[in-house]
Parts: C-alpha cells; sequence; structure tokens
C-alpha cells in the first residue's frame, strides 16, 4: 500500500521576509511571510529550506548590525511561522561571521543539516543527517550539503573555527549512512546543476555545483537544490527527482510524492507566495520593518546630477556612471593601482539627494574588497571574458546566450578603472582585446599591480579563473554599500560621470 506526503521547499530566500521591494521602496507578492500563509501542514508534510536566508536584502542587513537591539530574529521567525522542519545552511549564511550564524541557528525551531560542515568552536547545533518519522509510518531520511566553494569565497576571518569539506563526498557518506535506515532518501543541496538539464552539456566543471553527479553517482530519491537562482519545477535526473525553487521567496517548490512497493513517484509545482500574511509574527517584526525603512531613507550626500538607470547592453558598451562611482570607491578604499566592479542584473540608477535605499539598490551585493597582485597577462585574460558577452548578429550587438542562458548572468560583466583598454567585436572570442594601456597612454610592460575587486570575483567565480592564481595582497572586512555611503557623504556634492576609458568598436 503506498503512503503520501508532502514537501514544501524553499532556497535562496536571501532575507526577502516581508512582502516588499526595498529598492522601489513599494510592496510586492513575495517574501516569507507571505509563504507561511499558504503552506498546509499535517503530519505528512516536511518544510524544507536550501540556505542562503541571512543575506540579501536590507532588513537583514540591518537587523545583523543592530541585532543587540532587537530581541526577535527576523529569519528565524518567519521560518518557525512556516514550520520549518529542517535547513542546510548557504554559502552566504557564513558572511557574517561565527556568532552570527550561532545566533541564527539557535533561534530556529528546526534541525540543521549540514553534512560537510565541522565545528571546531563547538557552538553550533548542527547535525550531518536525520531520519523523520511521517504520521503514516514512513521514514524520511534527510541530508544537507552546502558548496564546498565557502572555502573559496568566505573571509578567512569568518571561518577561523569552521572547516568545510568536499560536498560530494559528504554527501556520498550521508547517504551510505540513510541507506537502510529509512524508505526515502532526500538531499538538501545548497549547490546547483553543473549541467544543461536539456541537452547535458557541460556547463562548469570548477566544482561550484554537482548535483548532476550527485544524481548519477548516487542513490538519492529526492535532491532538493539551491544557489544557482535557476528555477527548475522538477526533473529525473538518473532516477533521483530534483528541484529548485526560484530566489528571493515569490515562491516555493510543492513536492507530492507516493511511496510503495519499492517506488518513489513524485510530481511538484510552484507555489506563489500570495498577497497574504498572517497577523503574526508580521506584527511583532514590524517595528523592525519601519525602523528599517527610516534608515534607507536617510540623506548621506548629494550628486550634482542624479543618475537615471542605465540599460544593461548600453553600459557594457559605452561604459557606467554607476560603475565608475564604485571603483572610485573601490580605489580611495584600498588605494590600489586598477580597479574592477559589476552591477547586478536589472537597470540601475541612483537618485540624489542619495540614500541608503538608493546604494543598497545600486549595489545589491553583501561584498567586501580584496586587493591582489596582478600583471598584463592577467588582466588581458579577465578582459577577453568580458568581451565575450557579446555576439555580433547582422552587424549589431547583442549580449551573448552564455550570459543569458541558463540564468541571466549580467554581473559576470566587469567594468575596469584605472587602465584603458579597447574591444573589437568583429574579432573571434579570445582575441577581443586590440588596446591596453595605462590612462596616459603607456603600456602596463612587465610591472605588477594592485588590483582591488570584490571578494566574488577575487576567487575567479563567472569565468574569471586567471584571477584565481593571483597572490592576495589585503582582504578587507567592510562590505560595499557602507563604503560607498561614506565615500558620498565625504565628497557630497558628488559628480558621478564616466570616465571613458572603455571603448567598444564593431
Amino acid at each position: 500500500m503506498s503512503k503520501e506526503f508532502t514537501i514544501y521547499y524553499t532556497s535562496d530566500t536571501h532575507g526577502h521576509i516581508f512582502p516588499v521591494n526595498y529598492a522601489a521602496n513599494c510592496a510586492e507578492d513575495g517574501g516569507l511571510l507571505n509563504l507561511a500563509h499558504k503552506v498546509k501542514k499535517d503530519g505528512n508534510t516536511l518544510v524544507l529550506d536550501g540556505g542562503d536566508s541571512l543575506q540579501g536584502t536590507p532588513l537583514t542587513q540591518y537587523y545583523l548590525e543592530n541585532r543587540s537591539v532587537w530581541p526577535v530574529h527576523p529569519v528565524a521567525a518567519a521560518f518557525n511561522a512556516m514550520g520549518l522542519d529542517c535547513f542546510t545552511l548557504g554559502n552566504h549564511d557564513f558572511n557574517f561571521g561565527y556568532e552570527a550564524l550561532r545566533d541564527f541557528i539557535d533561534a530556529m525551531n528546526a534541525e540543521c543539516l549540514c553534512a560537510n560542515l565541522t565545528d571546531l568552536g563547538g557552538e553550533l547545533s548542527v547535525r550531518p543527517w536525520t531520519v523523520r518519522t511521517l504520521e503514516n509510518g514512513l521514514r524520511v531520511g534527510i541530508t544537507g550539503v552546502v558548496t564546498d566553494f565557502v572555502n573559496v569565497w568566505e573571509q578567512p576571518c569568518n571561518m577561523e573555527n569552521l572547516r568545510i569539506s568536499d560536498a560530494f563526498t559528504a554527501a556520498a557518506r550521508a547517504y551510505e549512512y540513510l541507506q537502510g535506515r529509512c524508505d526515502v532518501t532526500a538531499c538538501i543541496y545548497h549547490g546547483g546543476f553543473e549541467e544543461d538539464l536539456s541537452t547535458g552539456r557541460l556547463l562548469s566543471d570548477s566544482g561550484e555545483n554537482v548535483a548532476c553527479k550527485i544524481a548519477r553517482e548516487l542513490g538519492y530519491d529526492i535532491l532538493l537544490t539551491g544557489h544557482q537562482h535557476m528555477q527548475v519545477e522538477g526533473v529525473e535526473l538518473h532516477g533521483t527527482y530534483a528541484v529548485q525553487p526560484p530566489a528571493n521567496a515569490p515562491a516555493c517548490v510543492k513536492l507530492e510524492a507516493s511511496a510503495g512497493d519499492g517506488r518513489l513517484q513524485c510530481s511538484s509545482a510552484m507555489l506563489q507566495s500570495g498577497s497574504e500574511h498572517s497577523v503574526e509574527p508580521y506584527n511583532t517584526l514590524c517595528p523592525l520593518e519601519e525602523a528599517v525603512q527610516s534608515w534607507l531613507d536617510s540623506p548621506v550626500g548629494l550628486l550634482t546630477e542624479s543618475v537615471h538607470p542605465e540599460g544593461k547592453l548600453d553600459v557594457a558598451l559605452y561604459g557606467s556612471r554607476v560603475a565608475d562611482l564604485f571603483n572610485l570607491v573601490q580605489l580611495e578604499t584600498t588605494g590600489a593601482d586598477i580597479s574592477c566592479t559589476s552591477l547586478g542584473n536589472e537597470p540601475i540608477g541612483l537618485a540624489s539627494p542619495v540614500t541608503m535605499r538608493g546604494i543598497t539598490a545600486a549595489y545589491l551585493f553583501a561584498n567586501t574588497l580584496v586587493v591582489m597582485e596582478a600583471n598584463e597577462e592577467t588582466i588581458r585574460s579577465a578582459l577577453e571574458r568580458c568581451a565575450s558577452y557579446f555576439t555580433l548578429e547582422n552587424g549589431t550587438p547583442r549580449v551573448s546566450n552564455e550570459f543569458l542562458l541558463p540564468k541571466v548572468e549580467h554581473y559576470n560583466y566587469d567594468f575596469y578603472a584605472g587602465i584603458s583598454y579597447s574591444f573589437d567585436l568583429r574579432r573571434p572570442v579570445g582575441s577581443r582585446v586590440i588596446s591596453l594601456t595605462l590612462p596616459d597612454g603607456s603600456p602596463l610592460g612587465n610591472k605588477k599591480y594592485s588590483l582591488v575587486t570584490s571578494n566574488y570575483r577575487a576567487t575567479g567565480t563567472g569565468g574569471y579563473g586567471a584571477l584565481r592564481c593571483c597572490r592576495v595582497l589585503w582582504r578587507g572586512g567592510r562590505e560595499m554599500p557602507d563604503l560607498t555611503a561614506e565615500y558620498v557623504h565625504k565628497h557630497s556634492p558628488l559628480n558621478v560621470s564616466r570616465r571613458g576609458e572603455m571603448h567598444v568598436l564593431w
């Protein structure tokens, strides 16, 4: 006789708790509080999450910087209202240090499962796996694993008491343990698919994402993925049923399964958050939300002229005033010779008076800064990757599908300051950089230069492998939105103008 059960699954909610768009300062359908209202839980239901919960909105940024003032952890309160049973950690959950991670886990009613995490500090309530027995008697074995690229991305000071081991090895060890101890095995993996799900084409062999390898080489019944921000409603991979919800909590996966006669049948769909929420914990968290809104609207300085939203292809071809501002911030903060920055996926500008809302809308990431030693060969290699952002269609530039599929990655196009360079899009990819000099026109030569970029890009992620080999000269601990606010305040009224160090020919 078959036994049925349901899984509600979120991942990469990135601090989206309230149904609020902070950048646009308006309400929107979405957020954990609205999703909690949609979850219908009984004894045969599991609610699970795949991590990256702490970073991503001004609300969580503000809370984590002022958490001694606020007695209720907003992320934990929202997940507890949802009835969360188990969760794993995402790479961004380590961004705020050991104590912040400990406080988050302690505030959660759910079990934290992370089979490839070793806690040397001994203060984190984390297990490698668990077996949940449902009301119908079905035993569901669950493990959690985070991408081991945490070791590449995270600041060393945040990992002093923590060790992250190989994700696949941990998933294999967990599967071996769970076999024979349960009826259904499920792996919550904060990582994505390294292969195109339609064609099987290898997208990356870096090891950042190994979901396809887990499905192919292990025997999990259910694989709940994340990290990639690529919505996958449900797919069969080598006998494993895999899903991935969209980022930022507009919806969750509702997976319905039936187990019987040694077989598991699954189906799933995206459950939209809707526009309603329960009274609690909404009312309890409202004072925090109001404080965040007040902080966001506080002016930090003036521009001589507002910067209107810039289209993605336009700024890639002609330059970005916003990117130039970020590069100026990075150069002044570090004293580096050369700076490299990127922008988010959406067109952005910066209005005057400048507020924290405007800055956090323009710089979406919790990035810190890294200064590395680079030579001309390294910089040229990185610029060739930038130039591959374009393709020509009937002689007209457009964005290459490599930056659009399987997900949109405008943020992997970089803008440089401290050098002058030109691309010729008529040339083959890999040989498009036709000039590279210092701003005065002199060659870079055989010298070594200090290059400042984000901690994300410094790892070589996004196709910039040459940067991964550079010697690190300095690591900063402060996030770019705060550094930008200080820069604007110091130089107010600030003239944000395009520097004209990049030229694209076609």
